[in-house]
């Protein structure tokens, strides 16, 4: 008699791995592994914005050398008075021993927009030229508060507060620089720079500052 050959059978342990571990629970999908982040790309323009160009040209002068205030709104914050510095210069001198100072200040970091500069005689020649397009289009520009602004010490009044205020003692009445140096201690909210005879200067802060 022929023989038939059996066909094979397949037992279960033979059918492959089981789909769910032996507890009965679903094995988990594995989560893929995050690499490193990349470092955050630095930002344009994050050391400081560019320092636009002074109102005027100006070239180097003599003038006694003045040491920036502290910058920013945070020691704004932490001083309770402005710092005053007082820069020697004569009448003639002082419109520019006040300009150097304005050109340091500038060139140590200060924004153009932190200073406001008063004048107790001759009006600064910036301000005599934007004068002459109005008041409207001059103070529209100390509003917008973005660049060095000057003008006489009898219209301080009307100026903001700005962390740094130079006053030139440039001649005029003695009444003027009298009622411009309280004045501008007020609009100083860091630092005030007075650029003029150091004697008058100092029985006037003695007295009224």
């Amino acid at each position: 008699m022929p023989l038939i050959p059996e066909e094979p059978q397949i037992h279960e342990s033979a059918q492959g791995p089981r789909a769910t571990p032996a507890s009965g629970r679903t094995a988990p999908t594995p989560r893929p592994v995050p690499g490193p982040r990349p470092a955050a790309p630095s930002r344009p323009g994050r050391p400081g914005p560019p320092r636009p160009a002074p109102p005027v040209q100006r070239t180097p002068r003599d003038a006694a050398p003045v040491t920036p205030g502290p910058s920013g709104p945070a020691s704004a914050a932490t001083t309770a008075t402005p710092q005053i510095q007082l820069i020697p210069a004569s009448a003639e001198g002082a419109l520019d021993a006040a300009e150097e100072a304005v050109d340091l200040l500038l060139e140590s970091g200060r924004a153009p927009g932190d200073v406001l500069v008063l004048t107790t005689g001759a009006q600064h020649p910036w301000a005599e030229h934007e004068l002459s397009f109005g008041e409207a289009a001059y103070w529209a520009q100390h509003d917008a508060g973005d660049d060095v602004f000057y003008a006489d010490a009898t219209v301080a009044s009307r100026a903001a507060t700005r962390p740094v205020v130079v006053v030139a003692v440039n001649g005029g009445p003695a009444s003027a620089a009298a009622a411009a140096l309280p004045l501008a201690h007020t609009r100083a909210a860091a630092l005030l720079i007075v650029c003029g005879d150091p004697q008058q200067i100092n029985s006037l802060l003695g007295t009224g500052v």
